[in-house]
């Protein structure tokens, strides 16, 4: 059964599979399975946490979670998978540490999903992407990433990479991702967007603002552009209050679709497809 540690991991027909899988439990169809789910999570983790420990409850799994900090003991990472084996059917883990669920998918003994390292957040960028194909062919949309380099822009560039998408990264040069299309116009790039999408700025705050998006700046995106910026995210930072109170912004209706996109991803995983 496969792991989701990555989105390149990924082909195009695997994610159809995912979305249509999303679609099912949207509509209270989804395949329910028994078994077991174990779960790493940080105290401060929010809507990633309920929505899986929900999701896995409604599709039959007991989720059993644990601090992230339980996979930084000693023991090697195969015998912890090893020993999860016999008794989870599926890992849910959010980890600083990419390599850690590496780790883990590595044995081969039960499926991983990340739910979240330092280098990508590939459920997340899926969920939006779900909520985003109930609306519009995703190949005919025009993204743009506002922001630094981190996981959430790297889980952008692989989804760019699985699904083909005319994703474009606005920052200043020194803080782009390797590889990204790009640009530091802000005011011209936005008046091509179909997605806006941000991240919190982290210690770039300073650099970062004047990539602020703003109520005005919004007022010259295409009609019908659709503001997404990725929780938590702060009014006066990233994002201007007006720019959340403008009909662009869709933030809170799309994490909405968590739910039914992270139980499609468990059910990826245990070949429930």
């Amino acid at each position: 059964m496969p792991s989701l540690i990555r989105l390149d991991d990924l082909g195009p027909s695997d994610i159809d599979l995912v979305f249509a899988l999303a679609d099912a439990y949207r509509d209270g169809r989804g395949p329910v399975t028994a078994g077991c789910a174990v779960m790493f999570f940080p105290p401060a983790s929010l809507r990633t946490r309920v929505t899986f420990e929900r999701g896995a409850a409604l599709m039959g799994l007991q989720p059993v979670v644990l601090p992230d900090t339980t996979l930084d003991k000693s023991e090697a990472l195969e015998d912890v998978a090893e020993y999860l084996g016999a008794w989870a059917d599926v890992i849910v883990a959010r980890h600083r540490d990419l390599a850690v669920l590496e780790g883990l998918a590595a044995v081969d003994t039960v499926p991983v999903v990340n739910a979240m390292t330092d280098r990508n957040h590939p459920c997340e960028v899926l969920s939006d992407l779900w909520s985003l194909r109930q609306q519009s062919e995703l190949g005919s949309l025009r993204f743009l990433f506002v922001g630094a380099d981190g996981n959430i822009a790297g889980a952008w560039q692989e989804a760019a990479r699985a699904l083909q998408l005319d994703l474009v990264q606005c920052c200043p040069a020194g803080l782009r991702s390797p590889g990204a299309r790009w640009t530091d116009d802000l005011e011209t790039a936005i008046r091509s967007a179909d997605v806006i999408l941000t991240d919190g700025p982290g210690e770039h705050e300073e650099l970062l603002a004047p990539y602020r998006i703003t109520s005005a700046l919004l007022d010259t995106a295409p009609t019908g552009a659709r503001l997404n910026p990725c929780p938590p995210f702060l009014r006066g930072v990233e994002v201007s209050a007006d720019a959340i109170a403008h009909p662009a912004f869709v933030g809170h209706a799309f994490k909405a679709s968590l739910l039914p996109v992270q139980q499609a991803v468990m059910a990826f995983c245990l070949d429930l497809g």
